[in-house]
């Protein structure tokens, strides 16, 4: 029977994965802090949705660009079901905010005042307060229909403010901007305690409950917060490479804070004359309006004060744990020469991927180090200790992709620090981006003995800081099919372009093929009437090349359980997927590993990389992935696989409708896989005392 397939559209499965995260705020078992976070983290991706997702559509809807298989008509329709969809998330998060955010605050003693409207015992203490710390930074401008108005700067707060001349007979509008100063003060402004409760407001009510003495002379009419999202999303010719590719970038970067609208955020409260005049005045489409609270920029509730004890939000969050086979003076090499390793962060602590840096800076039969960069963290350890290695004479080369969205300042400071130091460089190679994690320590081999190489094969980056919050693991190495290939991969990223690997699957040589093998062989096994089963995590999965592979094994019986962090564009539910199963796991960690089980007739084949299965990262990227050899390690990740796949407190299935379904106990056993596995790792490392 032919089936016509379906897939749900890109960016509405993000919105239902964002909305996800805005269910986090909600759940009453959490720390209030952390709820309060998961708004921050809500908002915050959303503010780059905009700037990412929405200006390109913007782009393709007014004719400006085109993009594959998008229409100015398609376009215009995605744009208004993004619009749609936003607004629902947007009064859910306004009404847990102030439903149960705000309360849940008071219950703890801490007032956070949501208007310019304070008790009489705070009045004195915010006009001087406003008179010493704010006013000398505040600029306002007059904003006159059909005058140049002022430049509103990306993401940055301001107030509009209307005030009217104090004639009775005939009152004269005048209006203003003003960009609150939160680079100069910050955003929340800690008030005396009183009669045992603590007291938070916002700068912009401070400002508010002030305005009169900005404007004497004048009537306050009212008052309302503003931002504008700007397209972010800068093109860079992938024709460039070098020092070319350098300039580009340093130039384009500039262009991003000058980015067309698109989106405009106001107060929901503002009058309509009062908005019609701002957007005719800023020259706004009106589909760039788009309603928000009182309060915008919520992201920045991630600093929102702890005036009470910490008991009161009391941080349960697993805390990493070093290796008891690697205490700090054993060898990494002498461990990972005899059996590999895997670390899972952030349950396990990258301090011991520094240390195997550091070895290496420090053993006097290293060769080269090679790794590749694509985000690391400021003032990186990982960075510092590769400068070391270069002072300390050891040849270093290090691959930089300057066009890692939104990093691209930081890489290109980086790789400049790095090349004063003396490492070799290389840069972005052209129409690519490398995605892949890896790294390659080469050795000489003791006593005379061959060359004996070291790799290091991760999920995620080489970044101290996210490793700290994103859930990923990495693999060490000395495996000779394994280094060879490394090696291989980094003579690619220096320039050859013919190449063949063995044993990774790398994307644009071999991973489509071999995917494809994995999954055949399944099928395969299906039609015999013998047990054909996958196991998927992974960030995003969208080509749908590889979903109506997937649809095809379902068809043919293979049992499928999808555990998908973000976008997800296979639609469950359906008489061609009703063998797959989708899973969602939001919780304390950002789930950001990639890791691939098939079960290959009882002797499984299990996989971890870089890639997700989304166009880009399959066709137009580099990315790594390695076989996992070593039976133990092999078993881990089948165990962490099969323990998210039983969480029934953070995890939710995904249906037809890209609704998260929460999967509940009944009356099972509590899962909550992240807890559960880093209680798993603990008593596993607690046995190698």
């Amino acid at each position: 029977m032919e089936h016509k397939y379906r897939y749900f559209k890109r960016d509405i499965s993000w919105l239902s994965f964002n909305y996800r995260v805005l269910l986090e705020a909600e759940d009453a078992k959490l720390p209030l802090y952390e709820r309060i976070n998961f708004i921050s983290i809500f908002t915050s991706n959303l503010e780059e949705f905009y700037k990412v997702r929405v200006a390109d559509h913007k782009s393709v809807a007014t004719g400006a660009t085109r993009e594959d298989g998008e229409t100015i008509q398609s376009a215009a329709i995605l744009l208004d079901e993004i619009t749609c969809e936003v607004a629902r998330q947007i009064r859910r998060r306004t009404n847990i905010y102030h439903n149960k955010i705000i309360p849940g605050l008071r219950k703890l003693h801490i007032v956070f005042y949501q208007n310019s409207q304070v008790e009489e015992f705070h009045k004195e203490f915010i006009t001087t307060f406003f008179k010493e710390e704010i006013f000398p930074f505040l600029q306002p401008v007059p904003i006159n229909k059909g005058h140049v108005v002022s430049f509103l700067r990306d993401n940055r707060l301001y107030l509009a403010v209307r005030v009217l001349t104090k004639d009775q007979s005939n009152p004269m509008a005048h209006h203003f901007v003003i960009k609150i100063p939160y680079s100069k003060v910050p955003r929340f402004i800690e008030l005396p305690q009183h009669e045992g409760y603590y007291y938070i407001m916002f700068i912009e009510d401070i400002i508010k409950a002030n305005l009169g003495l900005i404007f004497p002379g004048y009537d306050i009419d009212s008052s309302f917060s503003i931002k504008i999202s700007r397209d972010a999303d800068i093109l860079i010719e992938d024709t460039k490479q070098g020092l070319e590719l350098v300039e580009q970038v340093k130039k384009k970067v500039k262009k991003r804070k000058i980015g067309a609208v698109c989106r405009f955020v106001y107060d929901r409260h503002m009058p309509a004359d009062f908005l019609d005049y701002l957007a005719d005045t800023f020259h706004f489409n009106r589909d760039e309006l788009i309603p928000g609270g009182a309060h915008l920029n919520l992201e920045d509730l991630r600093l929102l004060p702890k005036p009470l004890h910490k008991r009161y939000y009391k941080d349960e969050k697993p805390r990493a744990m070093r290796l008891n086979c690697l205490n700090e003076k054993s060898s990494i090499f002498s461990y990972v020469e005899q059996k590999d390793l895997l670390l899972h962060y952030p349950y396990h602590s990258f301090e011991h991927f520094i240390h195997f840096l550091f070895e290496a800076v420090h053993d006097p039969n290293t060769v080269e180090i090679m790794l590749t960069q694509y985000r690391v963290a400021e003032n990186s350890e990982v960075i510092n200790t590769l400068i070391a290695a270069a002072q300390n004479g050891k040849k270093v080369t290090v691959f930089v992709e300057l066009k890692a969205r939104f990093d691209e300042e930081n890489n290109l400071a980086t790789a400049e620090m790095m090349k004063r130091a003396g490492i070799k460089i290389i840069y972005s190679i052209p129409g690519l981006k490398v995605h892949a994690k890896v790294a390659l320590i080469r050795r000489k081999g003791e006593n005379g003995k061959k060359l004996c190489n070291f790799g290091y094969i991760s999920t995620g980056n080489f970044n101290e800081k996210t490793a700290k919050i994103y859930a990923d693991c990495g693999l060490f190495t000395a495996n000779p099919h394994i280094t060879s290939d490394l090696l291989t991969l980094f003579k690619v990223l220096q320039g050859k372009l013919l190449a063949k690997f063995n044993t990774l699957l790398i994307a644009r040589y071999n991973l489509i093929t071999e995917l494809n093998a994995l999954i055949d062989h399944e099928i395969e096994l299906a039609k015999k009437g013998k047990k054909g089963k996958i196991i998927l995590k992974m960030n995003a999965l969208q080509d749908t090349t590889m979903i109506d592979k997937l649809y095809e094994a379902s068809i043919n019986g293979v049992e499928i359980d999808l555990i998908i962090r973000g976008i997800c564009c296979l639609i469950p539910n359906q008489p061609y997927s009703k063998n797959i199963r989708v899973t969602r796991i939001v919780d304390s960690f950002l789930e950001h590993a990639r890791i691939w089980y098939f079960h290959n007739n009882g002797k499984p084949k299990v996989y971890c990389g870089s890639p997700d299965w989304m166009k880009r990262n399959l066709y137009r990227r580099i990315e790594a992935v390695t076989p996992i050899l070593d039976k133990d390690i092999k078993q881990e990740l089948i165990d962490m696989l099969n323990i998210q796949l039983s969480d029934n407190q953070k995890g939710c299935f995904v249906d037809e409708k890209l609704r998260n379904r929460f999967k509940g106990c009944n009356n099972n056993e509590k899962v909550r896989s992240q807890y559960t596995f880093f209680d798993y790792l603990k008593n596993k490392n607690e046995t190698l005392l």
